[in-house]
C-alpha cells in the first residue's frame, strides 16, 4: 500500500483518488461527480469563528447512513466504565507495561486505564493501553465521544480511515477525529501503545508567545493522508463509541469509502522527534510547559482540558541548577507515559509503556537514587539520549478506571520510592 501525505496543520486539504472526483467550485452540486454521494463532517458547531471551524466535504461511494440498525454491544471492559464510582484519594499511581495477549486485535486488547470529565458534556478524557497480535479487517470503529491520539510503543501500526491511510510507528503520534471511521492494524507481529481520547476542543497547537514565530511543534512537520478509498462489499461490523458504550450495526461494505474530500477536519500524524525543544542555558528548571506540542483549551484562558507534553532527548546546560524535573505539587493532573529508554526522574520502575499518574496537589517528583545522583553531578553540559517521555496534563481530576485499580499491572508499592528521602537539615 502506498502512504501518502499532505503537510501542514489547520490546512484546508483538498484530495482526490480518482481524477475529477471533486467537484469545481461549489461544494455540493446537484449531482456529485463520478456518482458519488456529497457528505459534510462538521467537528465543530456551523456558526464557530472562521479561525476555528473545522469541517470537511467527503465524495464517497456510498453515505455514511447506510449501515444497520445499532445494537448496544456486550459490554466491553474498555468502555462503560463507571470512574466517577471509584473512591478515590490523593495517591500516587504507577502500572506496568501490558503484555500481548495472543489472538487479540486492537479492539479487544483495549484497556481502560483513566479518564475524567464527561462525553455528554464534551469536556475531559479518557486513556487506554493497547496490546495485540492480530488484524481484524472486517470490523470498523469510530468514537463518537472524542478524538483520538495514538502513541505507539512497540511496533508500527495502519490506521486506515475515511479520509486515507497512516503508518505510525513509535516516536510518532496519529490523531483520528471525532466520529472519522477507522481500522488499525499492526504492521508486524505485535503491536503495542496508548491511546487518549480527548473529548473537549480538538487539539491545536498552542501559542508560543515570547517565544517567539518558531519553537516546539512546527506546523509543516504535521502530515495529513491523501484520499484512498476501498471499495469492498461483504458482512463486516461497524462498532460506535457514543456516550461511553460500545454500539455495534452490521455495514454490508467498507465505511472507508471516500474517493475525494476537501476541509480541515482531517486525520494527521507528527514526528515527535522533530520538535524543537526549548530549554534554558543559564540556570533553574523550566515548566514543562516548555514541552507542549498540543493543547486542548478549556474555557478558562491558559488552563487546559488537556495539555500533551513530551520530554524528547535534549541537552541540559544549566547551572548550580538541579537538573531533572524537581519536587512539585502541581492544580492540574498529570498522567504520564514512557515511549523509549529512561524517564530522567524515574530510572527504574518505570519502563516504556508503564503509566504513572498524580493527581492535582499530590507530590511528586525524583526518587530518592536519582536525587543523589543529580545533586552530586558534574554540572557540565549533559545530552539526554534515548529517552522520548510523555504527559497529558489536565485541569480536572484524573480518576482510574476500577479495572486500573485492580489490576495486577498496578504497583502498589510505588509510593515507596520516596521513602528513602530522608531530612539532611542542618543548622
Amino acid at each position: 500500500m502506498e502512504l501518502r501525505y499532505q503537510t501542514g496543520f489547520g490546512n484546508h486539504f483538498s484530495t482526490e483518488a480518482v481524477e475529477g472526483a471533486l467537484p469545481l467550485g461549489q461544494n455540493s452540486p446537484q449531482k456529485s461527480p463520478l456518482g458519488l454521494y456529497a457528505e459534510q463532517l462538521s467537528l465543530t458547531a456551523f456558526t464557530a469563528p472562521r479561525y476555528s471551524n473545522r469541517r470537511t466535504w467527503c465524495y464517497r461511494i456510498q453515505p455514511s447512513v447506510t449501515h444497520g440498525a445499532f445494537q448496544k454491544k456486550v459490554p466491553h471492559p474498555a468502555f462503560g466504565s463507571t470512574i466517577s464510582a471509584v473512591d478515590l484519594g490523593p495517591l500516587q499511581y504507577r502500572w506496568s507495561a501490558p503484555a500481548v495477549d495472543e489472538g487479540a486485535t486492537f479492539l479487544s486488547s483495549l484497556e481502560h486505564l483513566a479518564g475524567n470529565g464527561d462525553s455528554e458534556a464534551q469536556y475531559g478524557m479518557n486513556f487506554y493501553v493497547y496490546a495485540f497480535s492480530e488484524n481484524d479487517p472486517d470490523s470498523f470503529f469510530y468514537s463518537a465521544d472524542g478524538e483520538w491520539v495514538f502513541l505507539p510503543v512497540e511496533g508500527q501500526v495502519l490506521i486506515k480511515t475515511e479520509l486515507g491511510n497512516m503508518s505510525v510507528a513509535p516516536s510518532e503520534i496519529a490523531v483520528v477525529p471525532r466520529g472519522v471511521r477507522f481500522q488499525v492494524e499492526t504492521v508486524g507481529a505485535q503491536a503495542r501503545g496508548y491511546v487518549c481520547e480527548n473529548m473537549g476542543a480538538a487539539f491545536r497547537l498552542p501559542d508560543l508567545g515570547p517565544i517567539g514565530a518558531n519553537g516546539l511543534a512546527n506546523p509543516r512537520d504535521f502530515l495529513t493522508p491523501v484520499a484512498a478509498y476501498e471499495e469492498r462489499k461483504g458482512r463486516f461490523k461497524l462498532y460506535a463509541k457514543f456516550l461511553n458504550q460500545l454500539w455495534e450495526a452490521s455495514i454490508d461494505h467498507s465505511p472507508l469509502d471516500v474517493v475525494a474530500w476537501h476541509g480541515n477536519a482531517c486525520p494527521y500524524k507528527y514526528d515527535l522527534r522533530l520538535f524543537n525543544t526549548i530549554n534554558t542555558v543559564s540556570f533553574d528548571h523550566p515548566d514543562p510547559s516548555i514541552f507542549t506540542v498540543l493543547t486542548s483549551p478549556s474555557d478558562t484562558l491558559g488552563v487546559a482540558n488537556i495539555d500533551f507534553v513530551i520530554f524528547p532527548p535534549r541537552w541540559m546546560v544549566a547551572e548550580n541548577t538541579f537538573r531533572p524535573p524537581y519536587f512539585h505539587r502541581n492544580c492540574m493532573s498529570e498522567l504520564m507515559g514512557l515511549i523509549e529508554g529512561v524517564y530522567d526522574a524515574k530510572e527504574e520502575g518505570f519502563s516504556p509503556g508503564g503509566v504513572s499518574l498524580h493527581n492535582c496537589m499530590s507530590g511528586h517528583g525524583p526518587d530518592a537514587a536519582t536525587y543523589e545522583k543529580a545533586s552530586n553531578a558534574s554540572l557540565e553540559p549533559q545530552f539526554l539520549a534515548s529517552t522520548l517521555a510523555f504527559m497529558f496534563e489536565s485541569r480536572y481530576v484524573i480518576r482510574p478506571s476500577s479495572s486500573a485499580l485492580k489490576s495486577s499491572l498496578l504497583q502498589k508499592e510505588y509510593v515507596e520510592v520516596w521513602d528513602d528521602l530522608l531530612p539532611k537539615f542542618k543548622v
